[in-house]
């Protein structure tokens, strides 16, 4: 008997379940199949495919003795799948078949092994291959898909002979056409098909199609081709089901060994962190997989792994026949040229926009996010501002926009109606106000260029109390034999006779069921006993006991856009054993604390996991922000870079309301480019975004808490542009020293002089040009003078004065070469200075 079953994640859905018995026929080895259905409720959760499907069980039967293939080994794994080792006993040449879904059928072609272990032979493994339906309607004669209507029908079959009867009258001819036609009956206007048909005689005939008419084939390819049609669409219902054949050759009893992989729901982790009473003992961690079988079938005492990690996993359509496309190439035809149209611009003028992002003091805020949307919400681009505060974007479409800018500290500021485009540049200062970047203001660019935000407050709220927890638990029914696990969350009232010590003995005695083994990337709990888990239902299975070093701590970022921190634990994982990620509750003398989540965590690893809102502090946080003058200028290749400095103070203010007192941890913001003062106190730790500073509060005491940063700001000049303005002004705002201004001005000095020589080569120039101009009038004069009386006489004039010109056209040409050689001079002195030039000079 082959048994296989299905479920998908609909909630309250039953999925039929198809169950395949292969009885052998007495004499020979032949097998017929009879297909019975049932139907089984599904309640599996649904992991990140398309369904969750529930690997076969096997057995087969064979002439002589019934062998079995059940599940002897399960591995789960956090990316849906699951591998699944099944080994039972076959018979000489026995053939063993399974169904799969074709969903299911993709994931066994890409995993499945089948191994004969005692000599035999596997002589093949054959499935049906379905093809598409609609490849395989295109090989019918007749023109039909699978959506064809009636009207379609009688389309299709046009030129087929028919027989349309209407009580005793009969027309039987091939079909020509059928016409929706419109008549007036009794008044009323009605529409009606009408179908013409051409007799064997030759007579053309029209029949009205009502409902008392009968329509039969009277061709018996048209009665086969229509006969395929309606089977190939009811065999639409059971292309699903893919029967799997497993073929053997050998003599006598042997094992049969079959494994593959299949989707099944993913295994989930959740723990217990136990905080203990007295503060000498370590924190108690105990950790809990729970473990869904949706197979249809009992998993009796197997051997299972849970494997923490996501090994990669896709799913292939390797079961579905697939057809190259072919390219359909027309025959050649003679090229003629045609009138062409061509299509206007869709994008109108491009525009750009710029501006300054301020604070409420007016200093530039250097890093902030500055995001261009259209009026849906869409991206249509993003830059962070630079040491300035200025951002910039170019070459923008016409259009309606919204503008958004962001940054950690400040209210986040959307700005509505901004219109660009006409090749316009629009100037769009923004000002953020302190906040909580959750904080959002709105405005509207229509009301001034530079926009003033209101300050945003959000509105807090306490939540109420939270309920004790309630018992969770399993054990085994009989009479089958079975592992009992559970676990309680839930405790007794003030009256029960069990004290919290016995309750803490007890967790303390438990132990785990499974073993940790590292797999590299991945991480497995073999469970050390066999396991029985009954179909339909789940395990809450034991897999960590262990202590751990946990610090209770409270933990503050702007990000939450709340005064009051989070209660958390900073944990070490301090065992062998990789932690899963999965849900936690934490328990503190007895009773339910909180809850959260958490990733992952290594051996070794510290991590923090926060479970509830500390009511007992509060914290607010402060911004100032300055800019100092230049620092330091250098001079290298031709460039003067001037280092300023900016500067950021954070003050953290900390009250605790509590009787007992705090270690408070302050999440503060790390941003590329800024460093921390060397003076002030180091953070305890460093995350990819964030310092993480420590700071004791006492009980009923106020603590304040101050990180200074400084970001560097860089001006760069190149010194074939410094002007002698530029540095008078860098002299009044004393950006520069002596020093500096001594070897700019040598610069300057032979700048001018390369300048002086290129006027004077200029004005050579300028004259030249004068004089080739006179020659050319003196010409045309000349020109028009043939045949005149006064040819003779002007023309000796005219010669003398182009003999003077020419000779002055020598010295011209004369003093600019030198001129030109002198500045040539000059410059090549000037390029080498600039380069040479190299200085660091503190301001």
């Amino acid at each position: 008997m082959i048994y296989y079953q299905r479920w998908t994640c609909v909630s309250c859905v039953s999925i039929l379940a198809v169950s395949l018995v292969v009885t052998a026929a007495p004499n020979n080895h032949s097998a017929s199949a009879v297909v019975t259905h049932k139907a089984v409720p599904s309640t599996a959760a649904r992991s990140s495919r398309h369904a969750v499907v529930a690997p076969p069980v096997i057995s087969a039967q064979a002439e002589s003795s019934a062998g079995s293939l059940p599940v002897r080994r399960v591995v789960l794994y956090k990316c849906g799948v699951g591998f699944f080792e099944h080994q039972g006993t076959i018979q000489g040449n026995e053939n063993v078949g399974i169904n799969f879904t074709s969903g299911q059928l993709n994931d066994v072609l890409q995993s499945l092994t089948v191994l004969d272990l005692n000599g035999g032979r596997i002589t093949g493994v054959d499935y049906n291959s379905d093809a598409p339906l609609s490849q395989r309607l295109g090989t019918l004669s007749l023109p039909l898909t699978e959506d064809t209507n009636i009207e379609q029908f009688y389309g299709a079959l046009r030129g087929v002979r028919l027989e349309m009867r209407d009580g005793t009258n009969a027309t039987t001819g091939r079909l020509l056409s059928v016409e929706r036609k419109t008549r007036v009956s009794g008044g009323n206007t009605l529409e009606v098909d009408l179908a013409t048909l051409v007799t064997d005689s030759g007579e053309v005939r029209s029949v009205e199609i009502t409902p008392a008419v009968s329509v039969q084939l009277a061709d018996r390819d048209a009665t086969q081709e229509v006969s395929r049609y309606l089977s190939l669409l009811a065999s639409v219902r059971q292309q699903h089901i893919r029967r799997m054949m497993i073929s053997t050759a050998g003599t006598g009893a042997r094992d049969l060994y079959v494994s593959y992989i299949s989707e099944v729901p993913i295994w989930k982790t959740t723990y217990r962190i136990v905080l203990p009473s007295n503060a000498n003992e370590e924190p108690l961690l105990q950790g809990w997989a729970i473990v869904d079988n949706t197979v249809g079938e009992d998993w009796d005492n197997v051997e299972m792994s849970l494997v923490s990690g996501v090994p990669q996993s896709f799913i292939q359509q390797l079961s579905q026949p697939y057809y190259a496309r072919r390219p359909v190439v027309p025959l050649p035809q003679l090229a003629e040229l045609m009138p062409q149209t061509h299509e206007g611009a869709m994008v109108g003028g491009l525009a750009s926009l710029s501006g300054v992002v301020t604070d409420p003091s007016g200093a530039v805020i250097a890093g902030a996010s500055v995001a261009l949307m259209t009026p849906s919400g869409q991206p249509a681009g993003s830059v962070v501002t630079d040491a300035q505060g200025r951002y910039q974007f170019a070459d923008m479409p016409s259009g309606a926009y919204q503008l958004q800018a962001s940054v950690q500290g400040f209210q986040t500021l959307r700005m509505t109606g901004l219109s660009l485009g006409g090749n316009r540049e629009v100037k769009q200062d923004l000002h953020l106000n302190v906040g909580a970047m959750t904080q959002e203001v709105t405005v509207s660019a229509s009301a001034s260029s530079a926009v003033e935000t209101d300050s945003a407050e959000a509105a807090g709220a306490s939540g109420g109390n939270v309920g004790s927890g309630s018992e969770l638990g399993r054990v085994s029914r009989a009479p089958r034999n079975g592992i009992a696990y559970g676990t309680g969350g839930g405790y007794a009232a003030a009256s029960s006779a069990i004290s919290n010590s016995a309750v803490s003995a007890a967790r303390q005695q438990m132990i785990s069921a499974a073993e940790g083994n590292d797999l590299g990337d991945l991480f497995e709990y073999k469970l050390k006993d066999r396991v029985t888990i009954h179909k339909n239902e789940s395990a809450l299975v034991p897999i960590v006991q262990t202590h751990i070093e946990a610090e209770k701590v409270s933990l503050w970022n702007a990000s939450l856009g709340s005064a009051r921190p989070l209660r958390a634990l900073w944990v070490t994982n301090s065992s062998d054993e990789t932690l899963d990620g999965g849900s936690f509750s934490v328990l503190e003398d007895e009773t339910f604390a909180g809850e959260g989540i958490t990733d992952p965590i290594k051996p070794g690893e510290k991590r923090l996991i926060s479970y509830a809102a500390d009511l007992g502090v509060r914290v607010e946080k402060s911004d100032s922000y300055t800019h100092e003058r230049v620092t330091k200028v250098r001079i290298f290749h031709g460039m003067m870079t001037q280092t300023s400095e900016q500067r950021e103070t954070t003050t953290y203010t900390i009250r605790n309301d509590d009787t007992s007192g705090r270690t408070v941890l302050i999440e503060h913001p790390l941003r590329a480019g800024w460093d921390l003062n060397p003076n002030d106190p180091k953070p305890d730790e460093t995350t990819s975004n964030a310092y993480r500073f420590r700071v004791n509060v006492g009980a009923k005491g106020t603590a304040t808490f101050t990180v200074r940063e400084a970001a560097p700001v860089e001006t760069r000049y190149a010194l074939a542009n410094i002007t002698n303005d530029q540095v008078a002004l860098f002299l009044q705002e004393k950006s520069i020293n002596p020093a500096v201004e001594a070897a700019l001005k040598k610069v300057i000095a032979q700048k001018d002089q390369v300048s002086q020589l290129d006027d004077q080569v200029s004005e050579r120039e300028d004259e030249t040009q004068k004089i080739f101009d006179d020659q050319q009038r003196l010409r045309e004069n000349m020109k028009a003078l043939k045949g005149t009386p006064e040819e003779r006489a002007l023309t000796q004039r005219y010669t003398k004065q182009l003999s003077d010109q020419e000779t002055q056209l020598e010295n011209l040409k004369s003093e600019s070469d030198d001129l030109q050689s002198k500045k040539d001079e000059a410059q090549k002195q000037l390029d080498q200075m600039i380069e040479s030039l190299s200085l660091d000079a503190e301001i």
